[in-house]
């Protein structure tokens, strides 16, 4: 039996770090991504049972894209939701976030417009009270919003301090 119950807090500075990553292919238009990150949990989490436990943030970014070379400007801003197991130190973060990029031309890849929408799954695992390391999988794209909507899948790795 799975007992659902939900609880308010304040809203809290979580993490702050560093991500960076690749399209990893072997095409000629790979994209490289660099970006500074800061998240704040939101008040509202649900504890799943004794022992899991539902999470919320609201996800900051803003950095760099590079590709076919050429270099952009980008940003996201979006919620999160990061499903976490007792004390275990590894959760899962689930997340969509509008995104403005100062580019969409790269080269002969049109993402179509300036707003995008960046979906990620990923792993984070706490190494210690302050530290964690992160694998993150997400897509861009624009929804459909533009003629051109190629979408872009990235592979990045992240290291944040935690608050």
């Amino acid at each position: 039996m799975v007992a659902l119950s939900s609880s308010a807090q304040e809203w809290k500075l979580d993490t702050g770090g560093v991500r960076v990553g690749t399209s990893i292919n072997n095409r000629s238009d790979t994209f490289r991504q660099v970006e500074g990150t800061l998240n704040l949990r939101l008040p509202w989490q649900w504890e799943l049972g004794s022992h899991w436990r539902l999470g919320t943030r609201l996800d900051f970014s803003s950095g760099w894209l590079h590709g076919e070379g050429e270099n952009a400007v980008i940003g996201t801003v979006g919620p999160s939701a990061v499903l976490s197991w007792k004390d275990f130190p590894v959760s899962l973060d689930l997340g969509s976030s509008p995104t403005l990029i100062s580019r969409h031309h790269f080269g002969n890849k049109d993402f179509g417009g300036a707003f995008q929408f960046t979906t990620h799954v990923g792993l984070n695992w706490d190494l210690a009270r302050h530290v964690s390391v992160g694998y993150r999988y997400q897509h861009m794209s624009n929804a459909g919003l533009f003629d051109s909507n190629p979408g872009l899948n990235l592979h990045l790795l992240s290291v944040s301090y935690r608050f």
